[in-house]
């Protein structure tokens, strides 16, 4: 889908457009230099000359053309879209930001600008503010809106929080975090457009597949691909060396090589599985992710983490491995029981504890509110994600936030013999690493019971299960993966929006005690 930026004169729309375009790495048009170069007459010279509706048309005409291109990043004049038609055609091919800007700061940029703009031709300051009361409703009818009022650094964040789409870079070959609803149906021609072609393997497990498989076998062989579907036992006691041999034994038997994809449709398990066996496949081969849980959306499928449980405890063999193309769509959360669903909001929680103060309100509001703005959850978990892998992609410093609740969580989630899911042990472990944060002076005082509310607010459980044995949980701790120099290290919060990686616990029954 393209991405067209609209609003007034001086909102910024080239200059964010072109940024926008190099920091997605898509082509970048901006309409109105366009419509000029077709002319061969700047668009001042084109009004004077034959007048704003036939320059309307050339607009139309421009927009019409401009659509049927491969997918870029337009720059819309800022009466581009007055048109119902023309309104219409932009929304049908791609999403619409409009650039909100303060009217005083479109009056300074303005003044600098040397190019002249008929429809504010006069006193600049009530031309403009004239145009802009004229096109009021208009302009404030698109839905999706940033406030450019700021350095463009700080702009372009924001624009692709909104759009849910990131290229990561930072792990070495570049790749593309989509939160697009529906985008499964198109799912093969996103991965023809990255490069990707031939013969491809589908893993899901059984309760996925059911329900989404036909979908993108669908798309993947109306895109060309040669692909086959292999379906894996669903669940954390089936992430096991071997599930990756049965994977490579099904990539052999469908005839994929170096070239090939390797497709992760399901949760945490199945992309965890789908990656490590891709890593090692004929010593790596392209693979993309397609999360179906809220879990594996905000999370494991992001940052190119991969691998499978020993005996021992989770993730203790892995690769980090990114993929081509990881693809959330929202759409399929409405098949996700419910228990699955509260899993990913702890999460999703903790997200908004590392770096994201909004995210964190909006879920404290409850489930009720989280589920109506389930969309916009989700791209402000996955923008939180993103940002911190592209700081520390291996996790050698602040990407270790992330593991905030997982210490105590893991070993939560390995006594309990994965009774307990992945995310109720998280927010169990969220609960009690906060505690343990106050107790040593790093947390706000109060911050265990906004996070403790939070977290109950949307029906995840908070306290360690009566029956675990202390010594138990502290003998998990000790082998997990997070553990350096022999001594177990915690990601502990500061503050909502703060939180201190690297905290090394010697005593860890201070992280059980309440």
């Amino acid at each position: 889908m393209h991405i067209f930026l609209y609003g007034p004169s001086g909102s910024g729309k080239s200059t964010l457009g072109s940024l926008l375009a190099q920091d997605l790495e898509m082509p970048f048009l901006d309409l109105d230099a366009n419509i000029e170069a077709h002319v061969g007459m700047p668009i001042s010279s084109i009004m004077r000359a034959r007048g704003e509706e036939t320059f309307r048309d050339l607009e139309s005409l421009a927009l019409k053309d401009s659509v049927n291109q491969p997918v870029q990043v337009i720059a819309l004049g800022g009466g581009a879209l007055l048109r119902a038609e023309n309104r219409a055609l932009a929304e049908a091919h791609g999403q619409v930001i409009f650039l909100e800007t303060d009217p005083a700061v479109l009056i300074e940029r303005l003044k600098q600008d040397k190019n002249q703009r008929p429809l504010l031709a006069g006193e600049l300051e009530s031309s403009l503010r004239s145009l802009l009361r004229e096109r009021e409703d208009h302009y404030g009818s698109f839905p999706l809106r940033v406030n450019t009022g700021m350095e463009p650094g700080r702009i372009l964040p924001n624009i692709r929080t909104l759009l849910g789409r990131h290229r990561l870079r930072a792990m070495g070959a570049p790749y593309d975090v989509v939160v697009h609803e529906g985008g499964l149906d198109d799912i093969g021609n996103l991965l023809t457009s990255r490069g990707c072609g031939g013969t491809a393997l589908l893993v899901s497990d059984e309760h996925v597949a059911p329900l989404y498989a036909d979908c993108v076998l669908a798309s993947l062989q109306k895109a060309g691909f040669s692909v086959e579907l292999t379906v894996i036992p669903s669940g954390e006691d089936h992430k096991t060396v071997d599930t990756v041999a049965a994977l490579w034994r099904a990539a052999l038997a469908a005839g994929l090589d170096r070239k090939s994809t390797m497709l992760a449709l399901g949760g945490g398990v199945v992309s965890d599985l789908t990656g490590f066996a891709a890593a090692t496949f004929m010593r790596g081969c392209n693979w993309a992710v397609l999360p179906t849980t809220l879990l594996s959306m905000v999370d494991a499928s992001i940052g190119g983490k991969t691998g499978f449980d020993l005996p021992e405890g989770k993730n203790l063999a892995g690769a980090f491995y990114p993929p081509r193309l990881v693809l959330a769509d929202p759409q399929v959360l409405s098949t996700l029981p419910r228990r699955e669903l509260r899993g990913g909001l702890a999460e999703v929680l903790k997200h908004g504890v590392i770096a994201d103060p909004v995210l964190f309100d909006l879920c404290a509001q409850g489930e009720a509110a989280v589920m109506q703005a389930l969309s916009q959850v989700v791209k402000r978990a996955v923008a939180v994600k993103v940002q911190v892998i592209e700081q520390d992609p291996y996790e050698h410093g602040i990407r270790a936030a992330l593991n905030f609740g997982h210490t105590v969580g893991h070993a939560v989630e390995l006594i309990s013999a994965y009774s307990l899911q992945h995310g109720e042990a998280v927010a169990i472990g969220m609960a009690a690493e906060t505690k343990l944060a106050e107790k040593l002076g790093i947390a706000q005082i109060g911050l265990a019971r906004q996070i403790t509310d939070a977290l109950a607010g949307v029906g995840l459980p908070v306290a360690i299960p009566s029956g675990f044995a202390p010594e138990e949980l502290v003998n998990a701790m000790r082998v997990d993966k997070k553990k350096a120099d022999g001594v177990v290290r915690f990601a502990l919060p500061v503050k909502i929006g703060e939180v201190k990686p690297g905290v090394a616990i010697d005593d860890l029954m201070l992280a059980l005690e309440e």
